[in-house]
């Protein structure tokens, strides 16, 4: 698989990464510690090296389960991973206090088996701590050669100059696809200008740009889909027009709506890299599919007026946890 440098930080990973949470939480079930270890060591096989955890998925359990996978690689990878929440529990709120931070990076050292965390987000803005305080944590960890670099989730313009100030921000991680393009607006030009890389979360909408779910799908209960207002019955059958486009344009291309869509966001930018998780093995082989489909520049202007006639119906996040988005 090809190679990509985020922004410029000099940290290169594969074109596609691996969002590993769903493996654990969120999505159903935890899946099979066998099976997801194999889905991962696959991922690595089939040239993956970027790989996404946090100590919030499954309070750590996601961190062990990738640093036991990846273990016979260490070398040859990147592994990202994430503080910022209560006890490790997303449920809980915002900790983004300094002894907390460090006392995360420990704690994730030991899980991930490994010496140094690459890349140490701050998985969403604490507003009950000063910017340049976490910013100013994580450059002395990377001074102590415990992180190699800082990046930020879902944080807003004011937030990522503030940090970026104290210690260069190698790495925006925010909800980016076909079907939630706000970035676009004020992020993705700050990006550039500040030289920081980009790493889309949910790059094929949560599942429902692959056309595997409609408005008859039924969710288990532990998936946190049956709270997203995009998700419920209604909003799927009024969204499914946006999957419809994609089908028509992959099977021009000879492609799946998923690698469309995968295709569409790393040819956004050069300094975009997105990170779709699966469970399911050839899922991944069709993701990691779309970093060999070029789209070219009528492809993608086709694909953007097709889909300018769409207005997607439903917010992201209900509305207790839209209140986490940092401005």
């Amino acid at each position: 698989m090809q190679k990509r440098i985020l922004g410029k930080s000099g940290l290169e990973v594969s074109a596609l990464g691996l969002g590993c949470m769903g493996l654990s939480y969120g999505y159903g079930p935890a899946a099979d510690k066998t099976h997801a270890l194999k889905l991962i060591r696959t991922a690595f096989e089939r040239g993956v090296t970027f790989f996404d955890t946090a100590e919030a998925y499954a309070q750590g359990a996601n961190e062990e389960l990738l640093g036991e996978a990846l273990q016979p690689f260490r070398d040859q990878v990147v592994i990202a991973t994430k503080f910022g929440f209560q006890d490790g529990d997303a449920s809980k709120g915002q900790d983004s206090r300094p002894e907390r931070i460090r006392e995360v990076a420990d704690a994730a050292l030991k899980r991930l088996r490994t010496d140094r965390i690459d890349l140490f987000y701050q998985h969403r803005v604490d507003a009950n701590v000063p910017m340049e305080d976490v910013a100013g944590t994580v450059k002395e960890l990377i001074q102590q050669g415990k992180v190699k670099h800082f990046g930020m989730s879902e944080a807003g313009a004011q937030s990522i100059r503030r940090a970026h100030a104290v210690q260069p921000v190698a790495v925006l991680q925010s909800e980016y696809s076909l079907w939630w393009r706000e970035p676009e607006k004020e992020i993705l030009p700050l990006l550039e200008e500040l030289g920081i890389g980009f790493v889309p979360f949910s790059p094929l909408g949560k599942g429902f740009l692959t056309g595997a779910i409609n408005e008859s799908t039924s969710f288990d209960k532990s998936d946190f889909r049956n709270v997203v207002p995009r998700f419920s019955e209604e909003n799927r059958k009024a969204n499914q027009g946006l999957v419809d486009v994609l089908k028509q344009i992959a099977t021009g291309l000879n492609a799946t709506p998923a690698q469309i869509a995968l295709a569409w966001l790393l040819a956004q930018k050069p300094w975009i890299v997105p990170i779709p998780g699966t469970t399911k093995l050839h899922r991944l082989e069709e993701n990691i599919g779309a970093a060999a489909v070029e789209l070219s520049a009528d492809n993608l202007r086709d694909i953007d007026s097709a889909l300018s006639t769409i207005a997607v119906q439903g917010d992201r996040y209900p509305a207790h946890l839209q209140a986490r988005v940092a401005k």
